[in-house]
């Protein structure tokens, strides 16, 4: 069964991951109140390895072939581990507005980065799409802003997390050519776990003190943002340009605001629900197909970003 006979569920995957990415900034609300940055990501990691370990083992999938291990040892150190404290950490040092502006900088490098090291283009509606979310993600941020400050180390950290995030989508997305989903995201989530490991004295004594709820939310950042939402977001890779895939993201911002008005009684300002419009009309144009009708005699080029050999790529989660 090929992906072209259910075409849904690539972006049904996608959507996953953005629902699910944006539930865990009200869950690290929770969670970092009594968990330090370190102690925070590695018991996410995790609990997330758990999840996905008993998953890939149900499954009988295996190890992933040989060409995969570069790209799972990469994305695992920058993306699970080093963007997840390095943003635990600026979090705690900035206000959110600015650290919403500012990590929202890592889709816009993950198209550059996917231009230069993996051969994918820059078509206008990928770029405009993306300067107009930005634009909301900007006025999210102004509109989050005013309630603490900003320091040098905190911005440095948000960027350090940008940057780490856009490198490990980056570097994940060949190594989806080697293996499934599952197994990328099963074996990069251990390796972030395993550079984490030196927060364990951390983790434990913190866990000692910390309340139900907190030490709740830390599990649920590893079992639903980590184990499902990763892995829904490397299927819908497998199928998309990491591009693409980095503008969906930028749905986040304007579901985080609603969902702070729904869970956390956080009324949003007209300023606030203005940048999730547009970051929501961003995704919608960056997302949108190219028409471009056929000359006389020639068919219709396909979309570009679309691999014919990832069109016709076995389903394997």
């Amino acid at each position: 069964m090929t992906t072209t006979t259910h075409p849904w569920r690539a972006p049904a995957a996608a959507c996953t991951t953005v629902v699910l990415w944006a539930s865990a900034f009200v869950s690290i609300r929770s969670a970092g109140e009594a968990y330090s940055p370190g102690a925070l990501a590695l018991g996410r990691l995790l609990a997330g390895t758990l999840v996905l370990g008993a998953i890939l083992i149900v499954r009988r999938e295996g190890l992933p072939g040989r060409g995969a291990w570069p790209g799972i040892i990469t994305s695992g150190v920058l993306w699970f581990g080093l963007y997840m404290v390095a943003l635990n950490w600026g979090e705690q040092e900035v206000d959110a507005g600015t650290a919403a502006m500012l990590v929202n900088i890592g889709p816009i490098l993950i198209a550059l980065f996917g231009a230069r090291m993996l051969g994918e283009g820059l078509p206008r509606r990928l770029l405009l799409g993306m300067g107009v979310s930005f634009a909301g993600a900007v006025v999210v941020g102004l509109a989050m802003s005013g309630h603490g400050g900003s320091s040098v180390l905190g911005v440095a950290l948000c960027l350090l997390a940008a940057v780490a995030y856009a490198a490990g989508v980056v570097s994940q997305k060949p190594a989806l050519a080697h293996g499934s989903s599952l197994q990328i995201n099963t074996f990069g989530c251990l390796i972030g776990a395993v550079a984490c490991l030196p927060f364990t004295g951390v983790l434990v004594s913190e866990a000692a003190d910390a309340p139900l709820s907190a030490t709740l939310n830390m599990v649920y950042l590893g079992v639903f943002p980590t184990a499902l939402a990763f892995t829904t977001w490397g299927y819908a890779l497998a199928r998309t340009t990491a591009g693409k895939m980095g503008a969906t993201t930028y749905a986040v911002p304007a579901l985080v605001v609603g969902m702070a008005w729904v869970l956390l009684d956080e009324v949003p300002t007209p300023l606030g629900i203005v940048g999730g419009v547009l970051c929501l009309a961003g995704v919608a144009v960056s997302r949108s197909r190219q028409q471009t009708g056929p000359t006389r005699g020639n068919p219709a080029r396909p979309v570009e970003g679309s691999r014919h050999d990832e069109e016709r790529q076995t389903e394997r989660t």
